[in-house]
C-alpha cells in the first residue's frame, strides 16, 4: 500500500514518477575533487607572473627600454624572487618585501656612484636577498663604512613610508610588510662582514667583527637556520682575508680613520639599530589562533 486514499473507482493511485534528469545537467556535472597541493603552489606561483606579464604587455615600450638600459638582469631577478616568495606568502607580500629589498640595495648604489666607485645594478638572489657589485673598493674604511650604512638607511626609510601607509589605510599586509622590512635592515646591522654592519665596523675597529662572529654563532643555537650558517661561514672566510690584509702596508693605510670619523659611524649605527628596533616593537602584530 502506497499510502495515498483510493480514487472515486476504488483504484489506488500511483505516486508521481521522478523527473526525467536534464541532459544538459548530467554533461556539465563534474564531481567535487579537492584541489591538489600541486595544483595549488602552481596557482599560486603563476598569479604574481602573470600580473607582472600583464604590466609588461601594456607597458612594452618601458621593458624595452629596461632591457636597453641593461637593468635586464636586476629586473628579471626581481620576477624571479617575488615568484618565489609568493611560494611562502602570497604574491601580495612577495612584491612588497622584494621593493624594500630593491630600496634598500638602492642606497648602497647611490653612494658608491657619489664617491665614483663603479658598480653594478642590484641581483636579486631567492632567499638570500640582494647584492651590489663593485669593480673596486672604496678609497678607505670611512668610506666603505658610508656606503655600507647608506643601504640600511634608505631600507629603513622606505619600510618607514610602508609603515605610514598601513596606518592611513588600516592595512594589516603592509604593516606585515613594514615590520619585516625593518628587520631586514636591522639584520643587515650584524657586526659581521659581508653584512652591512661588518663593513660598518671597519671603520670602528676591526675587532668587533670577532663579536659578531661569535654572536651569529649563538644565533644559531637558538635558531638553527641554513641561511646563518652560510653567512656564517662567509664571514668566517672574510674575516680570516681581512685580518691578514691589516698588517700589509696597503692594508694599514685602508683601515686609518680619524677619530671624528669613528664617531659618527658609532653615533649612526648604535642609533639606526635603536631606531629599527623600537620601529619593529610598534609594527609588531600578535596574531591569535
Amino acid at each position: 500500500m502506497s499510502g495515498l486514499p483510493p480514487d472515486r473507482y476504488g483504484l489506488e493511485p500511483q505516486p508521481p514518477a521522478a523527473p526525467e534528469p536534464d541532459e544538459h545537467l548530467l554533461r556539465d556535472y563534474r564531481p567535487i575533487q579537492p584541489e591538489s597541493r600541486f595544483r595549488e603552489l602552481a596557482r599560486r606561483l603563476w598569479m604574481p607572473f602573470a600580473a607582472i606579464g600583464l604590466l609588461v604587455w601594456k607597458f612594452k615600450a618601458v621593458a624595452l627600454a629596461a632591457f636597453k638600459l641593461k637593468v635586464f638582469a636586476t629586473s628579471a631577478s626581481m620576477l624571479v624572487s617575488i615568484g618565489a616568495y609568493a611560494l611562502l606568502w602570497g604574491w601580495k607580500f612577495a612584491v612588497g618585501f622584494v621593493l624594500l629589498l630593491f630600496v634598500h640595495e638602492l642606497g648602497h648604489v647611490l653612494e658608491l656612484r657619489r664617491q665614483g666607485v663603479p658598480a653594478t645594478a642590484p641581483l636579486f638572489i631567492p632567499f638570500l636577498g640582494a647584492v651590489v657589485g663593485m669593480k673596486q673598493l672604496p678609497a678607505d674604511a670611512w668610506r666603505e663604512a658610508q656606503v655600507a650604512l647608506a643601504g640600511p638607511i634608505l631600507g629603513t626609510a622606505g619600510a618607514l613610508a610602508v609603515w605610514g601607509a598601513a596606518e592611513a589605510l588600516d592595512s594589516e599586509l603592509l604593516l606585515a610588510i613594514a615590520f619585516v622590512g625593518f628587520f631586514l635592515n636591522l639584520f643587515n646591522l650584524l657586526p659581521i662582514v659581508p653584512l652591512d654592519g661588518g663593513r660598518a665596523m671597519a671603520a670602528i675597529h676591526p675587532s668587533f667583527w670577532a663579536v659578531g662572529l661569535v654572536a651569529l654563532v649563538g644565533l644559531l643555537f637558538v635558531a638553527p637556520n641554513p641561511i646563518l650558517l652560510l653567512v656564517l661561514v662567509l664571514g668566517g672566510l672574510e674575516l680570516w682575508r681581512r685580518w691578514k690584509e691589516r698588517g700589509e702596508p696597503g692594508g694599514a693605510d685602508y683601515y686609518r680613520v680619524t677619530p671624528w670619523q669613528r664617531l659618527a659611524v658609532g653615533v649612526t649605527y648604535v642609533g639606526l639599530a635603536a631606531g629599527l628596533a623600537l620601529a619593529m616593537s610598534a609594527t609588531f602584530v600578535e596574531r591569535s589562533l
